[in-house]
């Protein structure tokens, strides 16, 4: 039987602060349509055996996440920094540069199974699912966390409804094509058009018949306590520090916008519990220049993305036009002295390619653009001499095939 927390308090919304109670599985705050999420007396907690570093999972934090005991692994999180310090970047303005790879594995550490940072997140909401009795979800994606929710909900025993795009990269297709055969409870939607679209049907026909909405910030925090755990990994002793301490600077490439929020909300935590004083990294939200309404928002200090068509771009994670989270994604920047950059499709592909054939590393195309804004970081005077500095690599190339073979 799975168990909530004992520590974990409430729901919140992360606009109005209005408080909910933990008795029902809701999705937006009703009184603004905001996401909510998950809080916990961080206090009680830090006089817990909250951590666990031998577990090679996720939950190796299972006293900073929602399900405490009874909780299904499927290996997810603890996956490795690699240092790339040899970068002629890093290399000429004397900064550490690391890669935190969420993609292929790597021996020794963790492995998200669909080769994606979603897996963190899918991973904590099936659990919450199963917790609640939930048995049908659904998820409008640009792919990953579509292959993520139909892995995961085949794995354990539930319903699933993934919709997508029909120019969602060939390997993420076929993917969840094939659990949809296999299973019967597992149901595909293309549509077309992008993730927005992919919402709108998921509205219009499967909320209705009885589907738990699960897209991003439609849960009830449960993706975002997901993707906190990379910022626990970055937080805890690793090989940027052998005590628990934040890096410099992190580069982000932001679609929804998910992980930097639950990073954020990681170090909060951490803050709370004692383990980490008040200071934070630079966040540096990363966009394709063919999608880029957070950088846009930014550059126009505007509260929140003004409504804008997608466009097109290797990177098909990157490609979301507008999210009902931007605000708090945006606020978060600000906050850490961070910017929001834009990187075209050149520079996206010469960085795929150079890594790939200097380091073999397994790079998606929204970490290489991560790679790509490093010298307008460094330019707009972002990093510093002698800063650590993290790029997230969030998911594995060989799912981008064959658009990016011609890369290798």
């Amino acid at each position: 039987m799975t168990q909530l927390n004992p520590h974990l308090s409430h729901l919140t919304c992360t606009y109005c602060g209005q408080q909910y109670p933990l008795d029902e599985p809701m999705n937006l705050c009703p009184h603004d349509q905001r996401p909510v999420q998950m809080v916990y007396d961080t206090e009680a907690i830090k006089n817990t055996d909250w951590y666990h570093p031998e577990r090679k999972d996720l939950w190796r934090f299972a006293g900073l996440l929602p399900i405490s005991e009874g909780f299904v692994s499927l290996g997810e999180g603890h996956t490795p920094l690699l240092n790339h310090s040899d970068h002629p970047l890093a290399q000429a303005h004397g900064f550490e540069l690391f890669i935190k790879d969420e993609g292929k594995g790597h021996p020794g550490y963790g492995q998200n199974p669909t080769l994606s940072f979603k897996d963190r997140g899918m991973a904590v909401v099936v659990n919450m699912a199963r917790h609640y009795g939930l048995s049908r979800l659904a998820v409008p994606t640009q792919g990953n966390a579509g292959d993520s929710l139909a892995y995961y909900a085949n794995q354990m025993g539930l319903g699933a409804a993934i919709i997508m795009p029909d120019d969602t990269p060939m390997p993420i297709q076929g993917s969840v094509a094939a659990l949809s055969f296999h299973n019967p409870d597992i149901e595909l939607a293309m549509v077309q058009g992008t993730i927005k679209e992919a919402g709108v049907l998921m509205k219009e026909h499967y909320l209705p018949h009885g589907y738990f909405n699960v897209a991003t910030f439609q849960e009830p925090g449960w993706r975002i306590d997901g993707k906190k755990t990379m910022g626990l990994e970055l937080a805890e002793p690793n090989a940027l520090s052998d005590a628990w301490q934040l890096p410099d600077v992190i580069l982000y490439p932001t679609g929804g916008g998910t992980g930097i929020l639950g990073m954020w909300k990681a170090f909060d935590e951490l803050q709370g519990m004692g383990l980490i004083g008040a200071e934070r990294p630079k966040v540096i939200a990363v966009q394709s220049s063919a999608t880029p309404p957070v950088a846009h928002a930014f550059e126009h200090d505007l509260f929140e993305p003004e409504p804008t068509d997608a466009g097109h771009t290797l990177a098909v994670g990157l490609n979301v036009a507008g999210g009902v989270g931007h605000f708090k994604v945006l606020e978060i920047i600000r906050q850490s002295g961070g910017g929001a950059l834009t990187i075209d499709e050149a520079a996206m592909a010469d960085h795929l390619r150079t890594t790939w054939q200097q380091h073999h590393w397994w790079l998606c195309p929204e970490g290489a653009a991560c790679l790509a804004a490093l010298q307008p970081a460094v330019d707009a005077g972002l990093i510093q001499p002698s800063d650590q500095v993290v790029v997230f690599n969030t998911g594995s190339f060989e799912k981008y095939l064959p658009e990016v073979r011609h890369l290798l």
